[in-house]
């Protein structure tokens, strides 16, 4: 996560959002761990993981949804990536170019 706080931290201003969510565990416990690795970005919950599980079909994080200016769903990356790679970066602020 470190990676993806470094991300959005340097491409926000270029209209990058994050939202990182978290399911199945309790509001205390996702405050705590927030506020000890230091996450950025807007945190949502879902202590059921029904919205998470049944709707968008993530099981176990991390899951990815890429989505464009125009709402559309561009992409899906299950698993941890190397957000800090300049592929990375590059396939981002592609994204971010396209209108």
């Amino acid at each position: 996560m470190p990676s993806v706080n470094r991300l959005y931290t340097s491409l926000k201003d270029k209209g990058l959002a994050v939202a990182l969510v978290d399911f199945r565990e309790g509001a205390e416990l996702v405050r705590r761990t927030v506020k000890e690795r230091g996450y950025v970005a807007p945190v949502l919950l879902d202590a059921s993981g029904d919205v998470t599980g049944r709707v968008y079909g993530v099981w176990g994080p991390p899951t990815v949804y890429f989505i464009d200016r125009q709402g559309r769903l561009v992409g899906r990356a299950v698993g941890p990536r190397a957000w800090a790679s300049p592929e990375a970066r590059r396939f981002v602020e592609a994204l971010l170019d396209s209108r």
